[in-house]
């Protein structure tokens, strides 16, 4: 076999090289075949995480990185442009998972020099990228879009777009290099986009496009990365109490409104970090080894249909 041959061959998924394997019969029906391995267990074991965006005490990437250390990562690298938290959010980690290899980042999402660097420190460390939650963002500009300016327009689209790229751009061939303990090309990038991508209404104008274009990324990626293993899917939260939403928490308790949060969703209820954080976890396990390029909306059944008041659907 000539080396190119070779190389074809290394940048191709397991299941592509070997195939999904036969798993035998039971009496005269085939027994379940699978890919991942057993969901009671460590769901990301031996893996190696970055994730941006989690100095928040109340954010998704604080709730997502516990739940990547909680199920046997082997390191988790904390990343912020803020780092007033990330010395306490990896001693907690280290306190509760002892042999999780717990990384403290401080830089901009934005700055492609300092994405490259942690990537590179990942696989300098550790040899190995398995998933990259690309979460950083910012809020944008909650007003009429005659108002926004053309530079805190393109300011938002700086963290939540440029950011999200710059990840995808350097962690993708970083999941591909392969080693004795990671023989073939894998990997799950995971982007934080919103409902407010998806639908109107649920952010502001320069926000709504910015998280429109993680979604882009994600579906325009996938098939880039066509054959290598590696995934990407884009998770939108809807109603989440997080530092980012905490001012409209604080202020619905102090007027005793707080039960009216999330009244427009089937759910009648706003989330908390770790209802969006386990299904980044799925998203960055073997289980979802068949999800890719897709938005997930993790909003109580807003995106579902068209609001309506209860009682008047004709």
């Amino acid at each position: 076999m000539s080396s190119a041959a070779k190389q074809r061959l290394q940048a191709l998924s397991q299941q592509l090289v070997e195939g999904i394997p036969d798993a035998g019969t039971f009496e005269d029906i085939p027994r379940i075949r699978q890919v991942a391995p057993d969901s009671v267990g460590q769901r990301v074991k031996d893996k190696v995480v970055i994730v941006t965006g989690t100095n928040s005490p109340m954010g998704i990437g604080r709730a997502s990185a516990h739940q990547f250390a909680h199920n046997g990562a082997k390191a988790v690298y904390l990343c912020d442009y803020d780092d007033s938290h990330l010395a306490t959010h990896k001693r907690e980690i280290e306190s509760l998972y002892p042999g999780v290899d717990v990384q403290v980042r401080q830089f901009d999402a934005a700055d492609e020099e300092a994405v490259k660097a942690v990537v590179d420190d990942a696989i300098r460390r550790h040899g190995r990228l398995d998933i990259m939650f690309a979460n950083a963002g910012i809020l944008g500009h909650p007003k009429p879009f005659t108002t926004i300016e053309g530079d805190e327009f393109m300011r938002t689209m700086r963290t939540n777009a440029l950011g999200v790229f710059l990840a995808t751009k350097h962690a993708a061939p970083a999941m591909q290099i392969t080693s004795a303990s990671k023989p073939y090309p894998s990997g799950s990038i995971i982007l934080t986009a919103s409902v407010a991508g998806l639908r109107s209404n649920a952010g502001s104008t320069d926000y709504s496009a910015s998280k429109a274009a993680v979604v882009s990324i994600a579906q325009t990626v996938a098939y880039q990365l066509t054959g290598t293993g590696v995934r990407i899917n884009a998770i939108c939260p809807g109603l989440i109490e997080t530092g980012m939403t905490q001012a409209m928490y604080d202020a619905a308790r102090a007027r005793g409104t707080e039960r009216k949060i999330g009244q427009l969703n089937p759910l009648r209820r706003g989330a908390v970090a770790d209802e969006v954080a386990r299904v980044a976890l799925f998203l960055g396990s073997d289980e979802s080894s068949y999800v890719n390029g897709q938005a997930w909306a993790v909003c109580g059944g807003l995106s579902a249909g068209h609001p309506v008041v209860p009682g008047k659907l004709a």
